[in-house]
């Protein structure tokens, strides 16, 4: 369906692509993962040939319609309904289709009202959401979907990956969302080092296929270099002796024509810490019968009694406009309640992360100087570590803030929120803007802070790796939920999805002892399977170890054997070493093949154990 060949695309000294291709076939689901600005979103540039690349080509098939998610927000039609309705083939009165189109906007988050609303009124997130409607509607051959994840509240997500996963199209996707994307896709494709590599299976699978490989590499270019570094001192020691000049000419002709392996270049990703400031006290912050709504708005929150505990993981989730910046704005004192009050502990520290925070940001100023500004104990060389943390480094971090594009601004703004010091965060949507490498450090990061963190996140992953307790709007309600999320999603579930009985809504076993027996069956299956290849794959490594211990030594003993002059003794450790170096390879093959067999085991009955849960 999709076949790119050999391309090349660069902007200014930044290459993204060379020679780069890849084939995508029909009905494939493709998650397309990568480091922020190593050239997903070009990629899907090209394909919409909204760009061209430098060289190569980019083919579809003939006659295959490609649907993307526009961010291009002009209409036509009076109400959002008319606008979505615009791809519909309208056969009769059109009922039909009009129902359908009122079925996905619902689920896209959007209430009756906004329905009978001209789409020029809608926010611009609702806008975007109007286009993705269209964009679905439409039931293009090929659907191109970048950060779908940034327009979407958790429970319009949730309706989304319901529909991905029944959708029999082929889909190209790009999220931070790891969990979203594997849920949906049938294939992984990695923008990686200005290549492109497919797999089939997760994200996860499609990582470790690659970090595999490149340990592999980097060990074979040490043990090529380790070689080579002892044939050169073989060579310098005797070039110049008569009695051994030839040989020594020889192997340096040898050395020279041997092919060596380039070390690959660090990748850099987002790595960082929260500065902490110690909080004697049990609690943080409380809210005592909060009220709240904007002038002549509906009542956003009511009677909201909040205790947030010094170590607290509080998730702040529902559908969007219903509250949830708003209760963070309020705790960090932008906001003042319309009824109740809110009390800090004395100690207390708080920092704020989100989108009314970005306003502290100036124009003209460096990256540099907003990090500074926010912490002046710091020292420039601490300032400039916090720069590159957030993937600023060296001149980059003397960029203005004019100039930066909005995920560098949200990441001038982490940078400030991580240089003040503080015993609460609030953070609010963090991860937008990350990649799936960054939004897996800000996961580890929330975990080790010491202080107490509440959060609003539209990603499911997130509030399970995390949070403890939930702050819950829904059915324009908000209610403190005392549990995590899936414990949430087991008592209570959505109040949307448990009215349309979605299949995402949380159900009861039928027969949970058959589930059970099946379960343990497969576990026992995988085992027998798994075992021997684990057993072959620690032999290996141990078997390698020693290896490498042994090449050691000889390495030592034919430096003392050259330095002695005993061209016995040298011709009978340089055969001995090459037969250890073949060895070491050999039993590297033997681990990599083992390790692909153990993960494709794994990976099946990763597949069927969720298969039998799904199905009982």
């Amino acid at each position: 369906m999709l076949q790119i060949q050999s391309i090349r695309k660069a902007f200014g000294r930044q290459i993204l692509f060379d020679d780069a291709g890849c084939l995508i076939e029909a009905g494939e689901k493709v998650g397309l993962v990568g480091a922020n600005g190593h050239g997903k979103s070009t990629l899907l540039k090209m394909i919409l040939h909204e760009i061209e690349p430098d060289e190569g080509l980019i083919t579809v098939h003939r006659g295959i319609r490609i649907g993307h998610l526009s961010q291009h927000l002009e209409f036509t039609e009076k109400t959002t309904l008319q606008e979505a309705c615009l791809v519909l083939t309208i056969e009769e009165e059109g009922f039909l289709e009009t129902y359908r189109a009122e079925a996905m906007l619902m689920g896209l988050g959007f209430t009756r009202d906004q329905l009978d609303q001209p789409p020029a009124e809608l926010s611009g997130g609702f806008q975007v959401r109007l286009n993705l409607a269209k964009a679905l509607l439409d039931d293009p051959d090929l659907l191109l979907l970048d950060e779908p994840n940034n327009y979407l509240d958790i429970v319009s997500l949730r309706w989304l990956r319901g529909f991905l996963r029944k959708w029999q199209r082929t889909l190209l996707l790009v999220t931070h969302d790891r969990e979203f994307m594997d849920s949906v896709t049938t294939h992984t494709l990695a923008v990686h080092r200005q290549k492109l590599r497919k797999f089939t299976g997760t994200t996860e699978k499609a990582w470790d296929q690659i970090y595999l490989e490149e340990e592999m590499h980097e060990k074979t270019r040490m043990n090529s270099e380790r070689k080579i570094a002892q044939e050169m001192r073989f060579v310098e020691r005797f070039r110049a002796k008569a009695r051994r000049a030839s040989q020594a000419q020889s192997r340096l002709k040898q050395i020279a024509k041997r092919e060596r392996l380039e070390k690959l270049d660090e990748i850099s990703t987002l790595s960082f810490s929260f500065n902490h400031t110690p909080n004697p006290g049990k609690w943080s912050i409380e809210t005592r019968s909060l009220d709240f709504n904007y002038k002549d708005g509906p009542t956003l929150i009511s009677g909201l009694e909040l205790h947030v505990g010094a170590r607290d993981r509080i998730g702040v989730i529902g559908p969007n406009g219903k509250g949830k910046s708003t209760l963070l704005r309020i705790l960090a004192g932008e906001l003042n309640p319309v009824e109740g009050e809110v009390r800090s502990h004395p100690s207390t520290q708080q920092n704020l992360f989100g989108q009314s925070a970005m306003r502290v940001l100036q124009d003209s100023r460096s990256i540099e100087d907003e990090v500074s500004n926010a912490n002046t104990m710091l020292t420039r060389t601490q300032v400039r570590d916090i720069c590159g943390a957030m993937m600023f480094g060296g001149d980059l971090a003397l960029k203005k803030i004019e100039i930066l594009s909005g995920g560098e601004k949200a990441r001038t703004l982490l940078g400030r929120v991580l240089a003040t010091p503080a015993n609460l965060l609030l953070l609010d949507e963090p991860t937008n803007h990350l990649d799936m490498a960054a939004t897996e450090a800000l996961i580890d990061a929330i975990n080790v802070f010491p202080g107490s963190v509440m959060m609003v996140t539209h990603l499911e992953s997130v509030l399970r790796e995390t949070c403890n307790r939930l702050v819950i709007f829904d059915a324009d309600k908000v209610r403190i939920f005392e549990g995590g999320y899936d414990d949430f999603l087991r008592r209570f579930g959505w109040s949307s999805e448990l009215a349309e009985g979605t299949p995402l809504a949380p159900k009861k076993s039928e027969n949970r002892k058959e589930q059970r027996r099946e379960r343990a069956q497969l576990i026992e299956e995988r085992s027998k399977l798994l075992k021997p290849l684990r057993k072959k794959m620690e032999s290996n490594e141990t078997f390698i170890v020693a290896l490498e211990e042994k090449a050691k030594q000889t390495e030592s003993q034919l430096i003392t054997a050259s330095e002695q002059g005993d061209g016995d003794e040298i011709s009978r450790l340089s055969l001995l070493m090459k037969n250890i170096q073949e060895s070491i390879a050999s039993a590297f093959q033997k681990l990599e093949e083992a390790t692909l067999e153990h993960d494709r085991i794994q990976q099946e009955f990763e597949e069927r154990l969720g298969s039998a849960e799904g199905s009982n």
